[in-house]
């Protein structure tokens, strides 16, 4: 394979020749373009020792126009390019078409069955930032793969988003865009062989024949991830609590009310599933005794007290079981120290996976047509994505089960 390196000026750029290193181990030929800002972070001729090839960085550099046109040459030699670490002034650039540096007019010259992956790492408030998220759907929407940027501590001495991901995970990205580019989604069949076994929406648990304690899941990421299943190619079975959505196309649905009734169905089908995910929002406690009938409220007084207990932990049950050719992700909805919470969660029911969201935020949480997540790895990985679809959510949360980029899957 043939990968094409783009650095931007950023003080991650400092990791580059490490990045370039690590592509060549792993069996890939790696030429470098940069911006002139780059190269005031790191030596083009570092990258050139490395890669044993000529580094691209003016335009007009008589020594780059050996071949004619040769960013035309350049951009068809590349089987992918990686932009990292990306500026916010390049991604701003290549989404609105501007090629003023040699490496924007690479990028423009790509062909678009060429897979174009960017990597941003900038400070949080420039990631943050409308202008640079409004980039970012821009260019997502010319099928560009944006790898988000790492959470920790940043070159101005802050905490936040915007770091460069670990050399590890952008070499990931760029070999799992050789099987699945954007031209290829729609058609892919990586799960073609497996069953995928989710669970969705929200659990009712019986006060009495007309009351329930319940909670506000719509059950559309579920229903995402099981489209996007079947979509790839794979027996999907749904277990999901009552909610207003239809039954996706080609998957088995089972209805179930209560937290009980769902475990029960998961575990009747558990010994089946390549890959579990648990996305439903099952109630943590039930009624101890529910009531037949209705209870009236002339028997009650002004208060009423109601006895409440556990119910079985889907989750944990399947972590204790899990085998050694499963995958187990789970979701966990946190509304204070999130990352930490979440990894806790993570150990604690042996999952493969964790897909973190936060309460009460827009753009996550339950309801709405969009989700902001992070998926956190039993190996140590995080990836933090921006706001999105949860359509787009299911695909990346489906990328890291079969692509191995968290080493979940042998």
């Amino acid at each position: 394979m043939k990968i094409l390196l783009g650095i931007c000026g950023s003080i991650a750029a400092y990791k580059a020749p490490l990045l370039a290193r690590e592509l060549i181990k792993r069996g890939a030929q790696v030429r470098v373009v940069m911006t002139p800002s780059a190269a005031k972070f790191v030596q083009p001729l570092v990258l050139q020792n490395l890669t044993r090839h000529g580094v691209a960085v003016e335009m007009f550099d008589e020594s780059t126009q050996n071949d004619g046109s040769w960013h035309i040459h350049l951009a068809r030699w590349c089987d992918a390019m990686l932009i990292a670490p990306c500026s916010a002034a390049t991604l701003g650039k290549i989404a609105h078409g501007i090629s003023d540096t040699a490496l924007t007019l690479v990028a423009l010259a790509l062909s678009p069955k060429t897979p174009l992956l960017v990597a941003p790492a900038m400070d949080t408030e420039m990631w943050i930032h409308p202008a640079t998220q409004r980039n970012v759907e821009i260019v997502q929407r010319y099928n560009v793969t944006i790898i988000p940027p790492a959470e920790g501590e940043l070159a101005s001495g802050f905490q936040g988003v915007g770091r460069l991901p670990e050399i590890a995970v952008l070499a990931d990205a760029v070999l799992v865009s050789f099987s699945q580019t954007p031209f290829q989604q729609e058609s892919e069949q990586s799960l073609h062989g497996k069953t995928v076994l989710l669970t969705a929406g929200p659990t009712v648990e019986r006060i009495d024949d007309v009351r329930f304690i319940s909670n506000h899941s719509s059950g559309k990421m579920g229903y995402a991830l099981a489209r996007e299943a079947a979509r790839r190619g794979a027996k999907v079975v749904l277990v999901s609590g009552p909610v207003t959505l239809a039954a996706p196309d080609g998957i088995e649905r089972v209805s179930v009310e209560s937290a009980q009734q769902m475990y029960e169905a998961v575990m009747a089908r558990r010994g089946e599933a390549d890959i579990l995910i648990l996305a439903a929002a099952v109630a943590d406690f039930t009624p101890a005794a529910p009531h037949t009938g209705k209870i009236k409220k002339a028997t009650l007084g002004t208060t009423m007290t109601l006895e409440l207990t556990q119910t079985q932990d889907i989750l944990a049950s399947l972590g204790k079981l899990k085998q050694p050719h499963q995958t187990l992700i789970g979701f966990a909805l946190e509304a204070a120290e999130h990352e930490e919470n979440a990894r806790k969660k993570l150990v604690a029911k042996n999952c493969d996976m964790i897909v973190l969201n936060a309460a009460n935020t827009v753009d996550s949480g339950f309801g709405g047509d969009r989700n902001t997540i992070t998926l956190l790895s039993a190996h140590g990985g995080t990836q933090v994505f921006p706001p999105m679809s949860k359509e787009e959510c299911a695909r990346k949360i489906l990328d890291a089960a079969t692509a191995g980029l968290y080493n979940l899957l042998a």
